[in-house]
């Protein structure tokens, strides 16, 4: 087949033609290559293509049922030549963006909103994770880039910083208030309950660790697949959540929800865009990083 592939473009050429002459022309090669190559092609098909006449050639009742394929064929070929051409025109391409639920909605959307605006025609798709499946679907090649937090070793991917994070726990006043009448503060830890992310999640996984350093434990957990329950859930007085200060600003600011004081240091954490090194000179997404 590979090997019948320029013969067959002759053949479509000197079929669309009907003359050899003006195939040559067209094909910008000599007569007689043309005619040694139309040979070649029905002794390797075992059949006669053209009957050949004074006046050109025409198609033999096989040659015609070969022309109607190698007419789809070259047509099609064509079609997507301009296709990729336009595409180009117009910097039609795909990006692949993994992201959990949360950084989504808290940070992924201003800068989508942006560079949808700058490239309108770039398609987007995404995969919301959680950090360690993002970076997965990275090393699989599943995803092209992915919003996550910094990740503890970088040999196969750049990394590049967004912003910093804090993790803090809230609640409402009426729920300390209410938790004070039935303990005193030092059982805070054992009377509280404590809502966080299930145990998949790198945020919990962080916070978990600061406890078991200050071998801290916590009596009552209630796990919450998402970082907008909990705020949901702390607001209606259900617990103490395990939050992202950046996330609840406003709650904060007008005192619907307030910092809980645990005397435990939370250090800021780092997040950011990261994309495997092979893809550095990636243009589609080395323009997303630079919006």
């Amino acid at each position: 087949m590979e090997q019948n592939l320029s013969l067959y473009y002759i053949f479509h050429i000197v079929a669309e033609k009907g003359n050899i002459s003006q195939a040559a022309k067209e094909l910008y090669i000599s007569q007689p290559a043309i005619s040694k190559s139309i040979s070649k092609l029905e002794t390797n098909l075992n059949t006669i293509l053209f009957k050949r006449n004074s006046r050109g050639v025409t198609l033999t009742a096989e040659g015609e049922l070969l022309y109607g394929y190698t007419k789809k064929a070259f047509q099609a070929l064509n079609t997507g030549e301009k296709t990729l051409t336009r595409r180009q025109a117009l910097g039609i391409s795909q990006l692949r963006i993994g992201v959990s639920t949360t950084l989504c909605k808290y940070i992924l959307l201003p800068y989508l909103q942006r560079f949808i605006s700058s490239y309108p025609h770039v398609r987007i798709s995404i995969a919301c994770q959680s950090t360690y499946q993002t970076l997965a679907l990275l090393d699989e090649n599943k995803i092209d880039i992915g919003l996550v937090g910094e990740p503890s070793a970088q040999k196969n991917y750049y990394f590049q910083p967004l912003q910093s994070i804090q993790d803090i726990f809230v609640s409402t006043e009426s729920y300390l208030e209410h938790l004070k009448q039935r303990s005193d503060t030092e059982d805070f830890y054992q009377t509280a309950t404590f809502m966080m992310l299930d145990e998949e999640n790198i945020t919990r996984q962080y916070v978990n660790h600061v406890f078991l350093e200050q071998g801290m434990e916590l009596s009552h957990i209630l796990e919450v697949s998402t970082m907008d329950l909990l705020i949901e859930f702390a607001k209606i007085s259900l617990g103490v959540a395990c939050v992202i200060r950046e996330f609840v600003q406003e709650e904060l600011q007008n005192r619907e929800l307030v910092q809980v004081p645990l005397n435990l240091q939370f250090a800021p954490r780092q997040i950011g865009f990261a994309y495997r090194k092979e893809e550095q000179n990636n243009m589609v997404i080395q323009n997303f990083l630079r919006i």
